[in-house]
């Protein structure tokens, strides 16, 4: 069986959406002859941890680990956070912040610093690990996933060093990620970012991101071969949820995930208003039910609409909870983030929230590749950002759904986003690395 070698920063006991992209390749890629062997941190900053996910690694998988420094510790002294405090993603706050010049402070060092991520401490000592490992066994294929792009710089040089075809996937964009001018990068470090990005691109034998936009927008740098591979869905989790369901009295519109400043939807939270004023058997039966971290602003939103009494907040939930959340749903939210690579976001949650065949109501761009996916697997609708009036004929339309106890939403075509289809996608790529190895060496 041939040996893939996959360095990623997120891996179980590590729960959220970073993790669940190779964990499930990782799972069934024994399936198409590669034995994978995974390399990750022992002491990563995650942002959740989540131990059932330990269930779903493979017998006798091969996990090597290392110890690694993080400047997050420094970073919770200097913005008084605890030290058990979780850093969330893309600048999500619960909170309001009372020393807005310390977190500037620290964002603008880790922007213009800690490049390409506050992560590059781990290159180094990684290098150095997996050269000595690499020096007495064979890989076939080199694999680094990222965010933290940190990790492609671990892969190049490994790359460079043993000449192991290498894979480079990305699960974000890099420069064109969504909170990438949040950073306050100076024309240096802008500059340096571009240039890694684009060596990364280069040098690479193979390339994979997970929406069509993404590989557009690589192309317009490096014009090559770009795979697309989506996230997807895995059938055993969505045909193993047993659980109860929850209370079927109430009209549940549920967002599953971190629902950001960027995603906070205010044409919704006045939408679902006038509609709770309009309609009292609304009023009386909506839950809004989210399930993630929630920014502050988005609470002063529901605040300001009078929404913040419908609100249910589960912090966090384990994967498998999350999946009969998502059953259980009346409405399924997939916000975009408002942001001027919204065509191009292709969260994981959208293909789960697929095999759950619950109606989605979609805010974003009605061109980008969400809504494509949507409207072509006919699982729901998109409106824009400022989108009033269809939207809010749209809710009271599956709200009366709701009253006649319609079951399942009827979608098409969803079993291409499967987890086992799609790693067979991803072994034909792995399999053509090592071909062209072969022809070329």
């Amino acid at each position: 069986m041939k040996k893939v070698l996959i360095i990623t920063y997120y891996w179980p006991p590590s729960g959220g959406a970073g993790v669940q992209r190779w964990l499930k390749f990782v799972k069934y890629l024994r399936e198409f002859q590669w034995e994978p062997i995974v390399f990750t941190p022992s002491n990563p900053e995650v942002p959740s941890v989540d131990d059932s996910l330990m269930n779903e690694i493979p017998v006798s998988l091969q996990v090597i680990r290392n110890k690694i420094w993080e400047p997050y510790s420094f970073y919770k002294k200097v913005t008084g956070r605890k030290k058990d405090d979780k850093i969330q993603s893309a600048f999500l706050a619960e909170k309001k912040s009372k020393i807005n010049l310390l977190e500037d402070i620290s964002v603008w060092i880790r922007g213009n610093l800690f490049i390409p991520d506050a992560r590059k401490f781990w290159i180094k000592p990684s290098v150095k690990l997996l050269s000595k490992y690499l020096e007495t066994r064979q890989v076939d294929v080199l694999i680094t996933t990222g965010p933290p792009h940190s990790a492609h710089l671990i892969g190049m040089h490994l790359k460079k060093r043993f000449g192991i075809p290498w894979l480079a996937d990305f699960r974000d964009p890099w420069t064109n990620i969504d909170y990438y001018h949040d950073l306050k990068l100076g024309r240096r470090a802008d500059k340096i970012h571009h240039r890694l990005e684009k060596q990364v691109l280069s040098f690479a034998d193979a390339i994979t991101v997970v929406s069509p936009g993404m590989e557009r927008e690589f192309v317009s740098i490096v014009n090559r071969k770009i795979h697309v591979i989506p996230n997807g869905y895995d059938w055993e989790d969505v045909k193993n949820v047993n659980l109860p369901r929850t209370d079927k009295k109430k009209f549940s519109v549920a967002h599953i995930g971190s629902l950001t400043k960027t995603r906070n939807a205010e044409n919704l939270w006045q939408v679902l208003r006038e509609l709770s004023i309009e309609y009292p058997e609304f009023a009386q039966k909506l839950e809004i039910r989210i399930v993630g971290k929630i920014d502050v602003s988005a609470i002063e939103s529901l605040r300001k609409y009078g929404m913040e009494n419908y609100l249910t907040r589960i912090d966090y939930l384990p994967h498998q909870q999350v999946i009969a959340e998502q059953q259980n749903a009346a409405v399924l939210l997939l916000l975009i983030n408002n942001t001027p690579n919204a065509k191009l976001i292709l969260t994981g949650k959208l293909f789960e929230y697929l095999a759950s065949k619950r109606p989605i109501v979609c805010i974003g761009p009605q061109d980008g590749d969400a809504a494509t996916i949507i409207r072509e697997t006919e699982c729901g609708n998109v409106f824009g950002f400022d989108e009033t009036n269809r939207l809010k004929a749209e809710m009271l339309r599956l709200f009366h759904d709701f009253l006649k106890d319609k079951k399942e939403n009827p979608c098409k075509n969803v079993e291409r986003y499967e987890r086992r289809n799609l790693t067979a996608h991803m072994a034909e790529v792995l399999t053509g690395m090592q071909v062209n190895k072969q022809k070329n060496p």
